[in-house]
C-alpha cells in the first residue's frame, strides 16, 4: 500500500485565489502559440526575399522589413496579449506554477505547423513533444502543491539584477563571436534563458509594487531597484526577441516554442526556487521531482531539434 502523503502536503497547497492564475496562464499559452505561428510566417518570407544566410541572424534591414508583413504584425499583437495574460497569472500564482504552463502552446503550435507546411510529425517528434509536455505537467502539479509566493526583498532584487547583467553580457559576447555559426537551437536556448529572466523580473516587479503599496510607500523616494528591474526586463526582452526572430528564420516554430516553453520556465523556476525562495518550505522529494521532470522536458526539446521532419526537408 502506498503511504498517505496528505499530512506531508498540508500547508503547501495553493489558496483558492492562487489557483486563478492557472486558467489565465493556459489562455496565454494558446495565444503564445498562435503568435509564434504568425510571426514565423512573416520571418520566413522576409528571410527568403533577402537571400541572407540563415545562420547569420537577422540584420537591420530584415528587422525593418518585418514591420511590413501583416502576418508578423498579427503574431506580434497576439504575443503582446499573451504577455498580458502571463503577467496577470503571475499576479495571482507563484512563478513555479504558472510559468511552465506555456508548454501547452507547444501542442497547438505543432498542429498549426504540420497543417501549414504539409509535413506531418513523425513518431520521434511526437514522442519528443510528449516528453516536453509530460515533464512540464509533472513539474506544475508538484509545484502547485509545494510552492508559495513570499515577499520580495531588496537582497533578492539585487541578486536577480546582478545575475541578469552577467547573462546579458555573456549572451552578447557569444553572439558576436559565433553569429555566423549559430543555428535554430542555439538561438532558442539563448532566448529561453533571457525570457526566463523576463518572467522572473516581471514577477519581482509585481511583487515589489504590491509590497510597497501594502507599506504605503513608508520609506518614500524612488525605488531604484524596482526601476533597475524594469530596465533589465526590457533589455532581456529586446535581446531575447531578436534571438527568437532569428530562430524562426532557421527552424520550425514548434521547435522555437518548445525551447521557450521549456527552457524559459526552467530558468525562471530555478531563480524562483534558489533566489526568491518560492520552494523554501518544499519537502525534499519535491526538489528531486523538479530536477527529474525538468530533465525529461529538456530531453524532449533536444530530441525535437534533432529529429523534427521540417528540418529534414
Amino acid at each position: 500500500m502506498l503511504p498517505d502523503i496528505t499530512p506531508v502536503l498540508e500547508g503547501y497547497s495553493l489558496s483558492p485565489g492562487e489557483y486563478i492564475g492557472i486558467p489565465i496562464a493556459l489562455v496565454g499559452a494558446v495565444l503564445l502559440s498562435l503568435g509564434a505561428h504568425y510571426q514565423h510566417r512573416g520571418v520566413v518570407k522576409v528571410e527568403a526575399n533577402s537571400g541572407v544566410e540563415q545562420s547569420s541572424g537577422l540584420n537591420i534591414k530584415q528587422l525593418l522589413a518585418l514591420a511590413a508583413r501583416p502576418s508578423w504584425l498579427l503574431g506580434t499583437i497576439l504575443l503582446g496579449v499573451a504577455v498580458l495574460f502571463q503577467l496577470t497569472s503571475l499576479n495571482f500564482s507563484p512563478l513555479t506554477v504558472v510559468q511552465p504552463l506555456g508548454a501547452v502552446g507547444l501542442v497547438v503550435t505543432a498542429i498549426l505547423t504540420s497543417r501549414s507546411s504539409g509535413i506531418k510529425l513523425d513518431a520521434i517528434s511526437k514522442r519528443a513533444i510528449a516528453f516536453c509536455i509530460g515533464g512540464v505537467a509533472v513539474f506544475v502539479i508538484i509545484a502547485s502543491m509545494t510552492t508559495k509566493s513570499p515577499p520580495i526583498t531588496e537582497v533578492q532584487l539585487t541578486a536577480v539584477l546582478v545575475i541578469l547583467v552577467v547573462v546579458l553580457t555573456v549572451a552578447a559576447v557569444l553572439f558576436g563571436i559565433f553569429r555566423k555559426r549559430m543555428r535554430a537551437l542555439a538561438y532558442v536556448v539563448a532566448a529561453g534563458v533571457l525570457f526566463g529572466f523576463v518572467a522572473t523580473l516581471a514577477k519581482v516587479v509585481i511583487g515589489r509594487i504590491q509590497t510597497l503599496i501594502e507599506l504605503e510607500f513608508q520609506r518614500g523616494g524612488i525605488e531604484w531597484l524596482t526601476i533597475g528591474c524594469v530596465i533589465g526586463l526590457l533589455a532581456a526582452a529586446a535581446l531575447g526577441s531578436y534571438f527568437v526572430q532569428s530562430a524562426y528564420s532557421s527552424g520550425p516554430p514548434d521547435l522555437v516554442v518548445a525551447g521557450l516553453t521549456v527552457i524559459d520556465p526552467i530558468v525562471a523556476i530555478t531563480i524562483g526556487i534558489v533566489v526568491l525562495g518560492e520552494a523554501s518550505t518544499a519537502p525534499w522529494w519535491a526538489i528531486i521531482a523538479f530536477i527529474v521532470a525538468g530533465a525529461v522536458a529538456v530531453y524532449g526539446v533536444f530530441q525535437l531539434a534533432k529529429h523534427h521532419p521540417q528540418l529534414q526537408h
